[in-house]
């Protein structure tokens, strides 16, 4: 049988009430009597049933995580991060999966399983404005990634248009002045790939350039397989770069590869830029230049947030949050070191 409050009540010789406030970290009890009921909780090994705890709240201690793509190391990485920032609170994660396909997030978001969940954070793709303002249920939503949303949602994401212009700034400094952008969509404009577009024009724009749309690369989707497709497409068009800025990592990847079956080199002949920091991009035989959004805050936000929504807090009204970003430069923008 497992440790009860009572026994560790007898092992600390207080109330019950008192083992009770401490396990719930509520702020009126003196440091002395908390430090004395701690320790005999470490004694007795006991741990809280964190079900019970968030059944007599009406809760079921359970938020869903709905991401477009599980096979995409960004959102299996930001999945990690969401988990360990739920622990904090004591909530588990239930991780689902949409494809990106609108009628799955939209049965995501109207809470098909509302009976287990008491909150969600979701990751759309195809969702639309009106899909959320005809949203009926009132458990709460924070919604991450680029798309923009005039919805009364919090909504957690990096600014797109200033981080590409980061990227494509560095590549410019280097003396690049044809650089592509691989991973265009020609759907709606506030999506990520047309934010990060805008950020490519915008660059260049800033510095006297007028950006080459011969230069410019739709893909299907956004893995390997894309952006190979698309450097081979740019290629064979005659279209050759100098720099290649990509909306995420794997089709940076993707790229990467086509240009060494080309027999061009990277960074001497082509320097690549890519999106999300995936550990994939750390371990190539050339290392990947990348922006990488600050994964861990982005999670932690989201989050805190719900979790304050639940509480039932005095918070403003739903706010648009942006987490921070930051260049990494590797062996793809820079000439690697030979030699001792």
């Amino acid at each position: 049988m497992g440790v009860s409050l009572k026994d560790v009540a007898q092992r600390a010789g207080v109330s019950i009430k008192t083992v009770s406030n401490v396990v719930n970290n509520y702020p009126h009890v003196t440091p002395q009597m908390r430090a004395r009921v701690q320790q005999a909780i470490d004694e007795l090994g006991y741990r809280p049933n964190l079900t019970a705890r968030h059944l007599r709240k009406g809760r079921t201690g359970i938020i869903a995580f709905a991401v477009p793509e599980l096979g995409n190391p960004y959102f299996a990485e930001l999945a990690g991060a969401v988990i360990d920032a739920a622990a904090v609170h004591d909530y588990t994660v239930l991780v689902d999966h949409t494809a990106g396909l609108r009628e799955r997030e939209v049965l995501v978001s109207q809470e098909f399983r509302a009976h287990v969940i008491d909150g969600l954070i979701l990751s759309p793709i195809h969702l639309e404005n009106e899909d959320l303002l005809a949203r009926q249920e009132s458990s709460p939503l924070v919604l991450l990634g680029e798309r923009e949303y005039e919805a009364p949602y919090d909504q957690i994401a990096i600014d797109n248009v200033a981080a590409a212009r980061t990227a494509v700034r560095h590549l410019l400094d280097l003396g690049r002045r044809r650089i592509a952008f691989l991973g265009s969509r020609t759907s709606r404009e506030r999506r990520p790939a047309h934010l990060r577009l805008r950020g490519w024009r915008e660059e260049h724009a800033a510095a006297g350039l007028r950006p080459d749309e011969n230069l410019v690369v739709a893909t299907e989707g956004y893995g390997r397989a894309d952006g190979a497709a698309a450097m081979a497409e740019l290629l064979e068009r005659g279209e050759r770069p100098d720099a290649v800025f990509a909306y995420n990592d794997l089709i940076a990847l993707g790229a990467m590869r086509t240009l060494t079956e080309r027999g061009l080199e990277v960074p001497a002949d082509v320097a690549v830029v890519g999106f999300d920091d995936i550990e994939e991009s750390r371990y190539g035989a050339v290392t990947l230049t990348t922006v990488s959004p600050d994964k861990p805050a982005i999670a932690r936000l989201a989050v805190d947030r719900l979790v304050e929504r639940l509480a039932g807090g005095t918070l403003s009204e739903p706010q648009r949050i942006r987490p921070g970003y930051r260049l990494i430069v590797r062996e793809s923008t820079r000439t690697r070191r030979t030699g001792a």
